[in-house]
């Protein structure tokens, strides 16, 4: 029998949904960052995959989602966030960590929702203090997102005439997409999706990605301990993040919240248009 080439992603909010599949014979697992996911799947190079939700809308063909498991939050997710020197209202550019597409999307919507702006993206690596000397803010995903500590971001002189609208404090803000997007609609965000083409899965595939989120949600503290082994510090924060910030199910309350976001997009000119959502087909057991 063939193997379903499933692709996922690395992070640590992504591992609960991949527990014990690099044990079943039925998967050949790889990890990637979610934009790359998004990349091979839309070639073909691997049949399922852990996208950025936005990507469902932008492949070759429909695809279809495994019901039931996905990126989740309500509220704070701690690890998706908008850092700015500047108010809010005064944002004019956004350094973008381009490795996830989702978050990318929401980043541009909420800044246009919720402070009326309509910044220059600047597609940049990670790093916030390079950022911040580029432009007025920055999106961070991620684990870096997680672990970074933004009160201890050393700003350089402003030589660019624009000092007037730094906040007083000249401190860096962080504001959580997350809560952002909720308060902002009092809806969930879904992040990412297993999706992939038609043929893909069978009942039973879909069944054994349902059971590995099911187990890895019952042992997000085995999973914390696996990702930082030799990291106490870390593996303390990890192991609140994933039991108090990151959600996996993907239920009505979250599909409502993606075809909001889907909605927004497409306002946005970000998307062409909502498709309606498609899902494998499940087990009985499922």
């Amino acid at each position: 029998m063939t193997r379903v080439r499933l692709g996922a992603v690395g992070y640590l909010n992504a591992r609960p949904l991949v527990y014990g599949l690099d044990r079943r014979p039925r998967f050949d697992l790889r990890y990637d960052v979610p934009s790359e996911c998004a990349a091979l799947l839309h070639a073909h190079r691997i049949d399922v995959g852990l996208i950025p939700s936005i990507e469902y809308l932008r492949g070759p063909q429909p695809y279809l989602f495994v019901p039931g498991p996905a990126v989740t939050s309500r509220g704070p997710v701690a690890s998706v966030a908008i850092y700015t020197q500047v108010e809010p209202r005064d944002i004019r550019s956004i350094a973008m960590d381009t490795s996830s597409r989702t978050s990318v999307a929401l980043a541009t919507v909420m800044a246009r929702r919720a402070f009326g702006v309509t910044p220059e993206a600047v597609p940049m690596a990670p790093d916030l203090e390079a950022m911040l000397t580029r432009a007025d803010a920055a999106l961070i995903i991620g684990d870096v997102a997680l672990f970074l500590d933004h009160t201890t971001v050393r700003l350089k002189p402003d030589t660019t005439g624009t000092s007037a609208i730094r906040n007083r404090q000249g401190a860096v803000q962080k504001i959580d997409l997350g809560s952002l997007w909720t308060d902002s609609t009092g809806l969930p965000f879904v992040y990412a999706v297993w999706a992939g083409w038609a043929d893909a899965l069978r009942p039973e595939d879909v069944s054994l990605l349902q059971h590995a989120r099911d187990e890895g949600v019952a042992d997000t503290d085995g999973v914390a301990h696996a990702y930082y082994p030799e990291d106490p510090a870390r593996e303390a924060v990890a192991k609140r993040y994933l039991r108090d910030n990151i959600r996996y199910v993907l239920g009505d309350a979250e599909l409502e919240g993606l075809r909001t976001f889907y909605r927004y997009a497409a306002e946005e000119g970000l998307v062409a248009g909502a498709q309606e959502l498609r899902f494998f087909p499940a087990s009985a057991d499922g």
